[in-house]
C-alpha cells in the first residue's frame, strides 16, 4: 500500500486509532508476474527461431481515430486508435451489419473504439470508454449491481435485478454475455469495440432495445508475433498484458492472451487500518482457428477471468432530513447510539464499515465459431456456454454501527446459447441477414443468500417505536433465501437491404421473438428474539426481514421490426431516417416483494409487465474534406410500461424491486467530428443532448427525504435517473517523426477530455440524490518506436477533480446517504513491445 496516498485530513472515531500504522497488504498477484515471465520467455524463444519484421509506423491516410456512420437508428460511428493510430482514416471496417463493410456506409448508428486507443488512454473495461463516447452511461456500485446503458437506456437505474433482460447487449466475438458483471471485465487483446444505438433486434440475436456493445478480440495469426505490455502508477497499480500467436500446423493457428491488473484502494476504512475498494484481476483467453478448407473455419475460444477485490462500499455524503418524526430521523438516531462517522465529506475517502466487503467473482467459458462461405452467401454459427460464480460480502448499512451485519447475495449462473445466421445476395441490388438465435440460463443462490442484522439494528430500525431500545429483538435476524431462476429465449431474425437506386437504399427488418421465465423463491426467517409466543413482535421482525415464499412462471411472444431509408444526394453525404418498434420482454422480481400493511407478499408485483419501444431517428453524415469526418442525429424513443428499479424506502423493505412507469420518453441530438490537420496534428469532438423524462407515473415510490410521508408520489414529467442532459467528449494529439535511443519512431503527446452535466441519481426524483457536472482530464506523452516497442507516461483525473459516480439513499430510510466518489487523479508509465 502507498501510505502517501492517504490523505491527510482522514480522521476516525475516538473507538479507532486512525494514526496507528497501516499495515502492507501482501496481494496474490504473483502469478500476474509468473504468467508474464512465461510469455515473455515463448517471446524470446519465437525471435531466436524467426526474425519479427519492424513495426512500421502508419501513413496519416492508414492510422484511425474517429470516423463516423449514419442510418437505421444509427448516430455517428467513431473509430478511435493512436496516431500512427491517431489520424483519421479513409477506410474503417465494421461488422455491426454482421458482415464486413465501410463505417462511412453502414446504416446503422455505431462509434467504433480502437484497441489501441484503449491502451494508450487507459481504457482497460468498459467503465472507461463513457469517457470517450458521451452517450454511454455505466453505473456500478459492484459487479453484480452494474447497470450499462446507452441514451439512458438500457437497465434500470438502481440495484441489479435477475429477472429483466438487459437493454444493451454485451457481445464478444459474437457471444452474448447476459450479466451485467461482465462489464466489469478486463478487456483482454482487444482488436475494436463498436457501440451501436438505437434498437438492434433485427441483426443480433438477443433481444436489445436500446444498443448493443460488439467487442471483437485479435485473432489467431499464421504470422508468429508476440506483445508484452507492463504498466506501474501510483496507488500501487501494476498491469500486465501479454499476447502470443503463430502455427501450429500449416491449417491450424492459435493465440493465447493474459491480462493482470492490482491496485490499492481509494477507500481507506479506518476500522480495520486498510484501503479498499481496490482491484485484483486475472484474465486468460485463449483461441484456436482450424482453416477446414479454403471456405471453412473454426474457431474454438475460452476464457477465464477471476476477480478478487476487497471492496465494494461507498461512504456517507450527507443527511437529509425526512418527512418522519424526529426521533426517528438519523441525527437522533446517531445520538442515541453515540455514533459519529469518521467523515461527512465523501472525499476524505474514509469509512469505518465494521463487516467484510469483499466482490469476488469468477467468469469464464467457451465456444465454437463456424464461417463457411458457400459461394450462396456466408453461414456462420456460433455455439456457446458462459459461468458466472458471484461470491460477494457487503456492509449495507455503510457505518460502523452493527445494524445489517450481513449482506451476502451469492449467485451462480450458467447460460448456453446457439446462433445460426446466413447473409448473402439474392440479386445484385437486393441483399440480406436471417438469423436463428436459441438461449437457455439458470441462477441460483449459491447455495443461499444472507442477510443478517445485527445488535443495533433496533435503535436504527425502530427507533420512535416502543421496541427501539430491545436490541436483543433484532440482534441476530436472519433471512436466508433461496432462488431458482430459469429463462429461455428464442429469435427469428432478418434485415433485407434493397438497392433502389445509386443514391437510395431501403433497409427493413423483422424479429419474432419468445421468452419463458419462472422463479421459486423461497426466503426463511430465523434468529432474533424469541418471539414465538408473542406474534406482535414476531410481526415486528418479520417487518424487516420479510419470511416469503412465491413462484412464477410466464412467457411472452412479440414481433418487432425497423425499417430505414438511406439517401446519398452527392458524394462524401449520406443521409438517413429510421424508424423502429421493439419490446423488451417480460420481467419477474426475483429478489423479494414488497409487502402490504398486513406483512404479506404483494404477489400481484411478482411480475412486470413488457417494454413497449416505439424510436424515430433521422441524421446525416458527411466527409467535408478527406482528413475531416462530421455527424448529426436527430432521435426520439417513447416506451410504454418502462421498466423501473424502485426503492422502498422503509424500514421493511431493505431492497429495491421492479415495476412499470406508464410512459417514458427519451430524445436527444448528437453531433461528431473528427479530423487530421496538417501532417502532425489530429483532434476529435463529440456532443450530446439528451432528455429523459417519465412522461406518466403516478406512482412512483417516495425519495429519500419523502420517507415517512404518502408511499407513492406523481414523478410525471420528472427526468429520468442517470441521464446527462448535456454530454461531451474531445481529445486530440500531436505527432511528430523523432530519433530517441538511435531508433526511429514518433513523439506524441495527447489530451483527452469529457462533461457530463448532473444527473438525478434516484429512481423517484429527488431534491438531494442529485449528481453534480464535471469535467476530467487524461493526458499521455510518449515514444513510439518503428522497431516493436513503446513507452508513454500518463495521467487520468489530470486536475484531480472531486466527482460522484452516483448517490444512494442509506439504509432503513433514515435521512443518511451515501455516494461514491470517482477515481482521483492517477498517473505511471506503460512499456509495450512488441517480438
Amino acid at each position: 500500500m502507498n501510505h502517501n496516498n492517504i490523505p491527510s485530513s482522514r480522521t476516525a472515531p475516538a473507538a479507532v486509532d486512525a494514526a496507528a500504522p497501516r499495515p502492507f497488504r501482501r496481494r496474490p498477484f504473483g502469478s500476474v508476474a509468473s504468467i508474464t515471465a512465461l510469455f515473455l520467455l515463448g517471446a524470446q524463444a519465437q525471435a531466436q527461431t524467426q526474425e519479427s519484421p519492424a513495426k512500421p509506423v502508419p501513413s496519416a491516410e492508414a492510422a484511425v481515430e474517429l470516423a463516423q456512420a449514419g442510418p437505421a437508428g444509427t448516430e455517428v460511428a467513431q473509430a478511435n486508435t493512436p496516431v500512427s493510430t491517431a489520424a483519421v482514416l479513409e477506410e474503417v471496417q465494421v461488422t455491426a451489419r454482421r458482415k464486413t463493410e465501410n463505417l462511412q456506409k453502414v446504416p446503422i448508428a455505431v462509434s467504433v473504439v480502437g484497441g489501441d486507443f484503449l491502451n494508450e488512454t487507459g481504457g482497460f473495461n468498459v467503465n472507461r470508454i463513457k469517457e470517450v463516447l458521451p452517450t454511454v452511461q455505466f453505473y456500478s456500485t459492484n459487479p453484480r449491481n452494474s447497470a450499462l446503458n446507452i441514451r439512458g437506456l438500457g437497465a434500470p437505474y438502481g440495484l441489479t435485478n435477475d429477472g429483466i433482460e438487459q437493454g444493451v447487449g454485451l457481445y464478444i466475438d459474437g457471444v452474448y454475455f447476459a450479466r451485467p458483471a461482465a462489464a466489469t471485465l478486463d478487456f483482454i487483446d482487444v482488436d475494436q469495440i463498436e457501440v451501436l444505438r438505437g434498437p438492434q433486434g433485427t441483426l443480433y440475436g438477443k433481444n436489445t432495445t436500446a444498443g448493443a456493445i460488439n467487442v471483437t478480440t485479435k485473432k489467431p495469426s499464421f504470422t508468429p508475433g508476440s506483445t508484452v505490455e507492463l504498466s506501474y502508477g501510483n496507488y500501487g497499480f501494476l498491469q500486465a498484458k501479454a499476447s502470443l500467436t503463430g502455427p501450429l500446423t500449416d491449417d491450424i493457428a492459435a493465440r493465447v492472451s493474459f491480462s493482470g491488473t492490482q491496485r490499492d484502494g481509494f477507500i481507506y476504512n479506518v476500522r480495520s487500518q486498510d484501503d479498499v475498494n481496490d482491484l485484483s484481476n486475472l484474465g486468460i483467453r485463449g483461441q484456436i482457428l482450424y482453416n477446414v478448407l479454403d471456405n471453412l473455419s473454426l474457431t474454438l475460444a475460452g476464457d477465464w477471468t477471476r476477480q478478487r477485490p476487497e471492496g465494494y462500499t461507498q461512504v456517507i455524503a450527507g443527511v437529509t432530513p425526512t418527512l418522519r418524526a424526529s426521533n426517528r430521523q438519523y441525527a437522533a438516531i446517531a445520538a442515541s447510539l453515540n455514533y459519529t462517522p469518521p467523515s461527512f465529506n465523501a472525499f476524505d475517502r474514509v469509512t469505518d464499515v465494521d463487516s467484510p466487503i469483499r466482490s469476488y467473482q469468477d467468469l469464464g467459458g467457451g465456444s465454437l465459431t463456424a464461417d463457411w462461405n458457400t459461394g450462396y452467401g456466408k453461414f456462420t454459427s456460433i455455439t456457446a456456454y458462459r459461468i458466472w460464480d458471484w461470491d460477494p460480502s457487503n456492509d449495507r448499512d455503510f457505518t460502523g454501527l452493527p445494524v445489517n451485519t450481513v449482506s451476502a447475495a451469492t449467485s451462480y449462473q450458467k447460460q448456453w446459447s446457439q446462433e445460426f445466421r446466413f447473409n448473402g445476395d439474392i440479386t445484385k441490388e437486393l441483399n440480406y441477414v436471417v438469423g436463428l438465435f436459441g438461449f437457455h440460463q439458470t441462477i441460483k443462490s449459491n447455495p443461499i443468500q444472507t442477510t443478517a442484522l445485527g445488535s443495533a439494528a433496533s435503535r436504527w430500525l425502530l427507533a420512535g417505536t416502543a421496541n427501539a431500545d430491545n436490541s436483543a429483538l433484532l440482534d441476530g435476524l436472519t433471512q436466508r433465501l433461496s432462488v431458482d431462476s430459469l429463462f429461455d429465449s428464442a429469435a427469428l431474425f432478418g434485415q433485407l437491404e434493397w438497392t433502389v437506386t445509386d443514391q437510395i437504399r431501403v433497409l427493413p427488418g423483422i424479429r419474432l421473438n419468445y421468452d419463458r421465465k419462472k422463479v421459486d423463491y423461497d426466503a426463511q426467517v430465523t434468529g432474533g428474539q424469541d418471539t414465538s409466543a408473542n406474534p406482535s413482535l414476531r410481526a415486528v421482525q418479520l417487518a424487516q426481514l420479510p419470511a416469503q415464499v412465491y413462484a412464477a412462471d410466464i412467457d411472452d411472444t412479440n414481433v418487432s421490426g425497423q425499417i430505414t431509408i438511406a439517401y446519398n444526394p452527392i458524394d462524401n453525404i449520406d443521409t438517413y431516417a429510421t424508424y423502429s418498434r421493439s419490446f423488451k420482454t417480460v420481467g419477474l422480481n426475483t429478489a423479494g416483494l414488497p409487502t402490504d400493511a398486513n406483512g404479506n407478499a404483494v404477489l400481484s408485483l411478482a411480475t412486470v409487465k413488457p417494454e413497449d419501444v416505439s424510436h424515430y431517428e433521422v441524421g446525416v453524415k458527411a466527409r467535408p474534406f478527406r482528413r475531416v469526418n462530421i455527424s448529426l442525429s436527430l432521435f426520439n424513443t417513447d416506451i410504454d410500461d418502462f421498466q423501473a428499479q424502485v426503492n422502498n424506502n422503509a424500514a421493511g423493505v431493505a431492497r429495491g424491486y421492479l415495476a412499470n412507469a406508464d410512459k417514458v420518453r427519451v430524445r436527444g441530438i448528437e453531433f461528431d467530428s473528427n479530423g487530421r490537420f496538417g501532417e502532425h496534428f489530429s483532434a476529435y469532438t463529440s456532443l450530446a443532448y439528451t432528455d429523459g423524462k417519465y412522461r406518466r407515473f403516478t406512482d412512483a415510490p417516495a425519495p429519500l427525504e419523502g420517507t415517512g410521508g404518502p408511499a407513492a408520489v406523481d414523478a410525471s414529467g420528472k427526468r429520468l435517473p442517470g441521464i446527462s442532459k448535456f454530454a461531451t467528449s474531445f481529445g486530440g494529439e500531436f505527432f511528430t517523426p523523432v530519433v530517441f535511443l538511435k531508433r526511429d519512431g514518433d513523439f506524441f503527446v495527447g489530451l483527452d477530455g469529457s462533461y457530463r452535466s448532473g444527473f438525478s441519481s434516484s429512481a423517484s426524483p429527488s431534491t438531494v440524490l442529485n449528481v453534480e457536472g464535471y469535467e476530467l482530464f487524461n493526458a499521455r506523452i510518449g515514444f513510439r518506436s518503428t522497431n516493436g516497442w513503446d513507452l508513454w507516461f500518463w495521467s487520468r483525473n489530470l486536475f484531480d477533480k472531486h466527482y460522484y459516480e452516483l448517490l444512494s439513499p442509506g439504509f432503513g430510510g433514515t435521512g443518511l446517504y451515501v455516494g461514491q466518489p470517482g477515481d482521483p487523479r492517477t498517473f505511471g508509465v506503460t512499456f509495450r513491445g512488441e517480438f
